[in-house]
C-alpha cells in the first residue's frame, strides 16, 4: 500500500481546500451521508476520572512496585484504541475527515443542535423535562433515528444506548447517564465542531505532507494512544499516559537513537524543586524508600540524604538520581529521543494508571503500556534482536544494556482531538490542553471559517 502525493491547503470552506473538481465535492457530500446514516459506532473510551492523589500522578511518587518482566496485558474491557490497521498519516484518514467535515458544515448549515439545559444529571429510567430537547440532540448528529416518541419525558433504553453511543465516540465512558463531562459535550455547538473538524484536519494533513517513512511511531495526546507503523499500516497500538494539564506533552518530531533497559532516572531540576524537594519536607526518608541519591551540583559527589535540612535547602545546588529497578520512575526500558523538550517515551512501574480512560497523568514524557512488545518491534531489524524473546532474555539478566539503533526510528506526538474513521462514525476527544480554543468559538468570540491560530508553544517537563 503506498500513501499518494499529499493534498496541498487552499480555500477556507474545506480541510484539504485546493482544486478539487465538483464531482468529486458531490461524492465527499454523498459519503458522508451515507456514513452518517448508515455506519455503526467504533468503541472508544475515556471518562473523566480526576487524578485521586497529586503524587500518584508523577512516576514512582508514592506508586506500588511491579515485579521486573512484568508483560501487562491491553485492558480490552476499555476498547479506547483504534481498531483497524489504517494510521492516521493517510490518505484514508483524510478522505475520511473531509467527509465528516460536510456532514457537520450542512448540519450547522441547518441551525445546528439545540442545547440541554443543567447541570442536573439525566438517568435511565428519569421522568425529566429536558429529555424531548435530549433526543433531538442526539438525533441531529445521527445517534437516535428520528420518529415517534420525541415528546415523552421518559428516559428509555433507545434513548440510553444513543447516550452511550455518544459517549463512545466522544472519549467519555460509555455509562448511559448524562452527567456533566457529557452534558459539556452534547453542549458544543455544531459551528464549534466545524471549527474542530477543520482545525484537525489541516494537523492531518500536515502530518501526511511529511515525508513518507517506511517505520515510524505516532502518540496521538488527547486520545492517549500510541501506534507503530510499517509499510503504511500499524502493527501495534499501546495505550500511554501524557503530561497532567500544567505540565503538558509538546508536539515533537524527534528520532529513536536507543533503547536503555534498566536506566538510571535523572531527575530533572525542575521536578526536584517542584515535587521532590516539598514531598522531603514532609517525607525526609523517601529517599530511602524509592532508592533516590542525592548529588552535590557543584562537586558531583553523593550526599548523605539524611544530613540535609530539606526546609532550608536550596534545590539549585543539589541533583537527584534514581537507582534503576522496578521502582526506577522509568520502569525497565526507556526509549531514548533526543529532542529539544527532553521528552521520551518509558515503561513505568505504575501500570494500574493504564486503566484509567483519562490518563494525563505525567509530567510531560510518555509511558507506554506494553512497552516491552514496543521495545522488541522497534529493535527487530537490529543484528542479533531480530527472534522473539531478546527483550525478555535482557530483562531476564537484570543488567543494565544500552542498545544503539543502526536504524533510527522517526517519532511524533501530535495532538488531535478529532478524527473519522474511515467505515465509521466520527470522533471527537476532549481539548485537554485547550489547543483547539473550542470555548471561544463556542461563545461565537471566534468565526469558524477563520483559520485558526498556531497553538502557544509549550515547555514540557521530563519525565
Amino acid at each position: 500500500m503506498m500513501i499518494s502525493a499529499a493534498k496541498e491547503p487552499g480555500l477556507a470552506h474545506s480541510p484539504r481546500r485546493h482544486a478539487e473538481t465538483s464531482s468529486r465535492k458531490s461524492m465527499r457530500w454523498a459519503l458522508a451521508a451515507i456514513t452518517a446514516l448508515s455506519l455503526g459506532l467504533l468503541s472508544h473510551g475515556r471518562s473523566a476520572a480526576a487524578e485521586s492523589d497529586f503524587w500518584n500522578g508523577i512516576q514512582g511518587f508514592g506508586g506500588g512496585q511491579s515485579a521486573p518482566r512484568e508483560r501487562v496485558a491491553v485492558v480490552d474491557s476499555l476498547e479506547d484504541l483504534r481498531p483497524n490497521k489504517i494510521p492516521y498519516r493517510s490518505e484514508e484518514m483524510l478522505d475520511a475527515i473531509d467527509g465528516a467535515y460536510a456532514r457537520y458544515q450542512k448540519i450547522a448549515s441547518a441551525g445546528g443542535w439545540p442545547s440541554i439545559p443543567g447541570p442536573r444529571m439525566i438517568r435511565p429510567g428519569d421522568d425529566d423535562e429536558r429529555v424531548p430537547v435530549l433526543r433531538r440532540r442526539l438525533a441531529a448528529e445521527g445517534y437516535l433515528k428520528r420518529g415517534s416518541g420525541f415528546e415523552s419525558y421518559g428516559y428509555d433504553p433507545d434513548l440510553e444506548a444513543a447516550v452511550k453511543r455518544f459517549q463512545e465516540t466522544h472519549g467519555l465512558r460509555p455509562s448511559g447517564r448524562v452527567d456533566r463531562p457529557t452534558l459539556d459535550e452534547l453542549n458544543i455547538t455544531a459551528d464549534a465542531r466545524v471549527s474542530q473538524l477543520r482545525l484537525n484536519a489541516t494537523r492531518l494533513q500536515e502530518l501526511h505532507q511529511l515525508r513518507p517513512d517506511e517505520r515510524y511511531i505516532l502518540v496521538n495526546v488527547p486520545a492517549y494512544q500510541l501506534e507503530a507503523v510499517e509499510r503504511f499500516e500499524v502493527q501495534q497500538r499501546h495505550r500511554v499516559i501524557v503530561g497532567r494539564n500544567e505540565r503538558e506533552t509538546p508536539n515533537v518530531k524527534a528520532t529513536v537513537k536507543a533503547l536503555n533497559f534498566f536506566p538510571y532516572w535523572r531527575v530533572p531540576s525542575s521536578i526536584g524543586t517542584l515535587d521532590l524537594v516539598p514531598r522531603l519536607r514532609k517525607e525526609p526518608d523517601y529517599l530511602e524508600k524509592e532508592k533516590i541519591r542525592v548529588y552535590s551540583n557543584s562537586t558531583e559527589q553523593e550526599m548523605d540524604s539524611r544530613s540535609i535540612d530539606w526546609t532550608q535547602v536550596d534545590p539549585s545546588k543539589i541533583k537527584f538520581k534514581q537507582d534503576p529497578g522496578p521502582q526506577n520512575a522509568l520502569g525497565l526500558v526507556r526509549i531514548d529521543m533526543i529532542n529539544e523538550h527532553g521528552v521520551y517515551m518509558h515503561d513505568t512501574p505504575m501500570k494500574k494508571l493504564f486503566d484509567q480512560r483519562t490518563r494525563n497523568f505525567s509530567a510531560g514524557c510518555v509511558r507506554v503500556q506494553d512497552v516491552f512488545q514496543l521495545a522488541e518491534w522497534i529493535a527487530k531489524y537490529e543484528t542479533g534482536w531480530d527472534q522473539p524473546g531478546r527483550v525478555d532474555a535482557v530483562l531476564q539478566s537484570g543488567q543494565a544494556l544500552d542498545l544503539n539503533l543502526t536504524r533510527p526510528m522517526p517519532v511524533y506526538f501530535t495532538y488531535v482531538t478529532a478524527w473519522a474513521e474511515p467505515g465509521g462514525l466520527t470522533q471527537f476527544r476532549p481539548d485537554i490542553y485547550n489547543r483547539d480554543g473550542l470555548a471561544r468559538v463556542a461563545h461565537g468570540e471566534v468565526d469558524p471559517n477563520e483559520a485558526p491560530p498556531a497553538p502557544i508553544p509549550v515547555q514540557a517537563l521530563a519525565p
